[in-house]
């Protein structure tokens, strides 16, 4: 496998510094008082900077330390992060991503008005103050003395550049604070074929020449005091240097002094650059070698950073094994030698305790999807000025990792429709006695082999009659045809349908919900929809654990086998002699409930006899049940899914195919096509009755 581009290891690392900063930010809108929040945050920037600039990104470091700087008085307390301040936070979060995803479509002029809308907001406690520069105090004549100053000694922990740190951004930040003095002590450098290229040996004796208190420094090295020893000693009536020399003698031993005035670390950067550990360039095999990275989550448990591409390819492997023991276990079956029997039974058993285990290191938690849309919730509540509150759970609900990513669009549209057409306006909510604040739920939770994700929002609900007219407008539906609520609100789901009256960059041209319903469909999930006037709308997705391996129930029809998914199986049933005799009912009667049913036989056109006792299996999508009726149930079936080719693109009844232990290929049925077909064949019923 080829080596990993460093570039890619550092945008990797840095998507998941966003989601933390993203977050921080935002609950610094709700919660403007928690400092722990203001130094997450700043952990974020302060790590992205050192990184950014290790890795070669020159911009992202620059841009992210004048985001810093800037950001400086939240972090002290001086001022409280209000809304505005939080929206060009955000702004300045989405331009240093542009910086390391797409360098070549930024402009330095929006990151130039960021950082001065930033400025605006953090110069003084009221937005929108003109800004002002603060000038600096002119540097001290010689021989002239100071009644303060601080003597430092910097002593770093080896691995500080592993982590992302730079001592010379340090210094640099520390020089703002006055004139600073350095000498780098190099008595701890090893020879250098012990030497170990990301470990740093350098420590740094500093006299710092600047009323200052304590805690100033103490703000420099916030983010690194757990690995550093930071030793400091206050300096009295200091005599300012003579403004020529740039190395001179300190401490009465002949050494190398850099002065560093501020704002930059340039002429400390020279002596320094002789070292080995201060160039910290990407260039180190070690460092750039794709191996697994280990980690250790919030909870302290072991971690390791693979690529997605290799638990595919494990997947894919896992797969091939399981279609391997069925076969295997269908010839021990069929013979008589016990010990063969014996080992097909072993294999069996660690077969499938590998396929649940390489499908466990494909889930994730889906609070790492949920937590994207917190942003887009802020965003939409500020631009349709309709406050909002989002509330998650179930975040640590787990599932498959292509899951989540095929889920991200769907629920950014339900999303949107929900603040958009759910929340009502603050006029209209304070009318109908309702709190001002909107409120939108995104929760999921684990039901049997299923994963319910569902949106729900406090609005007005859905207007039923707004829709149907708009159906009867487009020819959906007949003037005057009976029709449910439930089989009214299925419109939203037809492709060009909108009840908006107006056309904007939200909505209104009925692109969004017919391609959320198609996404979930590809994913053999379902959608449901519920809505009480007044009281709001909730959309569930029903979702499968996985699009890998799922367990299905293995029917034969006629001289075919096809597979159904087992999460959609409500039960089994054997078709009475009573139904036989209703051809043209096409309704079982189950415990006094009249369901609709398919005769697979006819629609598998199959040629044969059809079996004397034939079965009925009752499948679900939601709260709709529809009967199969196929001529043997064989049993359970452990299904790996193979996709269909593109030649097979139209056919809509299947969603995949499989190998059985035999080596012969089934098709899995799509239990959405099948309930979408038996209620069509139910509404061209009730037409030809009535008429």
């Amino acid at each position: 496998m080829s080596a990993m581009d460093p570039t890619e290891v550092f945008r990797q690392e840095a998507s998941e510094l966003f989601e933390v900063l993203e977050g921080a930010l935002l609950d610094l809108g709700q919660r403007p008082d928690d400092r722990e929040l203001v130094d997450s945050a700043f952990r974020a920037l302060h790590t992205i900077k050192g990184s950014g600039a290790m890795f070669g990104f020159d911009k992202v470091a620059s841009f992210t330390h004048e985001f810093e700087t800037a950001f400086d008085r939240v972090r002290k307390g001086e001022i409280k992060p209000t809304q505005e301040l939080i929206s060009v936070a955000l702004a300045a979060k989405d331009y240093i991503r542009a910086l390391i995803e797409d360098p070549q479509s930024t402009d330095d002029i929006i990151g130039e008005a960021i950082l001065d809308d930033l400025k605006r907001f953090v110069s003084f406690d009221q937005p929108g103050a003109p800004v002002v520069e603060i000038a600096e105090a002119p540097p001290l004549a010689p021989g002239e003395s100071k009644q303060a100053g601080w003597h430092l000694h910097l002593e770093f922990e080896s691995h500080i550049l592993r982590n992302g740190s730079n001592p010379l951004d340090l210094l640099e930040d520390l020089c703002k604070l006055g004139p600073c003095f350095v000498v780098p002590i190099t008595d701890g450098i090893p020879f250098l074929d012990e030497m170990e290229p990301e470990d740093c040996y350098l420590k740094w004796d500093v006299k710092l020449h600047a009323v200052c208190d304590k805690d100033a420094i103490d703000d420099v090295f916030m983010f690194v005091q757990d690995e550093m020893k930071l030793t400091l000693s206050p300096l009295a009536h200091v005599e300012a240097p003579a403004p020529a020399p740039l190395f001179q003698l300190l401490d009465e031993e002949p050494a190398p002094v850099v002065e560093m005035p501020a704002p930059t670390v340039e002429a400390a950067a020279a002596p320094l650059a002789e070292q080995p550990v201060a160039k910290a360039e990407p260039k180190s095999e070690s460092r750039l070698e794709p191996k697994p990275e280990a980690k250790r989550d919030d909870r302290g448990i072991a971690t390791v950073r693979v690529q997605a591409e290799r638990l595919d390819e494990l997947m894919d492997r896992v797969g091939e094994l399981v279609i391997a023991q069925a076969r295997l276990t269908q010839l021990a079956a069929s013979g008589s030698d016990l010990s063969i029997k014996m080992i097909a039974e072993e294999i069996e058993r660690l077969a499938s305790s590998l396929r649940d285990t390489t499908m466990g290191a494909r889930m994730v938690p889906i609070g790492s999807l949920f937590g994207r849309f917190r942003r887009l919730v802020h965003d939409l509540s500020r631009d349709l000025s309709k406050p909002v509150e989002f509330v998650t759970s179930g975040e640590d609900t787990e599932l498959d990792k292509t899951m989540i990513e095929c889920l991200a669009d769907p629920l950014v549209h339900l999303i949107r429709n929900a603040v958009d057409h759910g929340i009502e306006d603050t006029a209209v909510r304070a009318a109908n006695g309702k709190t001002e604040q909107g409120r939108i739920e995104l929760a999921a939770v684990h039901s049997g082999a299923q994963v319910l994700v569902t949106v729900k929002d406090n609005g007005g609900g859905l207007n039923t009659s707004r829709i149907r007219a708009k159906a009867e407008e487009q020819g959906l539906v007949a003037a005057g045809a009976v029709l449910t609520d439930h089989e009214i609100h299925q419109f939203l789901f037809h492709p060009g349908f909108s009840t908006a009256q107006t056309i904007s960059a939200l909505s209104g041209r009925g692109v969004g919900m017919d391609v959320v319903k198609r996404t979930i469909e590809n994913m053999r999930g379902s959608i449901d929809l519920s809505t009480r006037t007044g009281q709001g709308t909730t959309v569930t997705l029903r979702l499968p654990l996985t699009l890998a391996i799922i367990e299905g129930l293995l029917i034969r029809v006629g001289e075919g086998r096809y597979i159904i998914p087992l999460s959609a199986v409500e039960e089994c049933i054997e078709l009475t002699a009573e139904d036989e005799r209703s051809r043209g009912r096409n309704f079982l009667n189950v415990r006094g409930n009249l369901v609709p049913f398919l005769r697979l036989r006819e629609i598998m056109t199959a040629s044969g006899t059809p079996d004397r006792h034939q079965k009925t299996i009752i499948i679900s999508t939601g709260e709709t049940h529809v009967g199969l009726v196929a001529d043997q149930i064989i049993g359970n079936h452990q299904t790996v899914i193979k996709s269909l080719s593109k030649l097979h693109s139209d056919v809509t009844m299947f969603s995949g195919a499989t190998i059985l232990g035999d080596g012969t290929a089934a098709l899995i049925l799509d239990v959405a096509q099948l309930v979408a077909l038996a209620q069509s064949k139910v509404e061209k019923q009730h037409i030809s009755e009535a008429a």
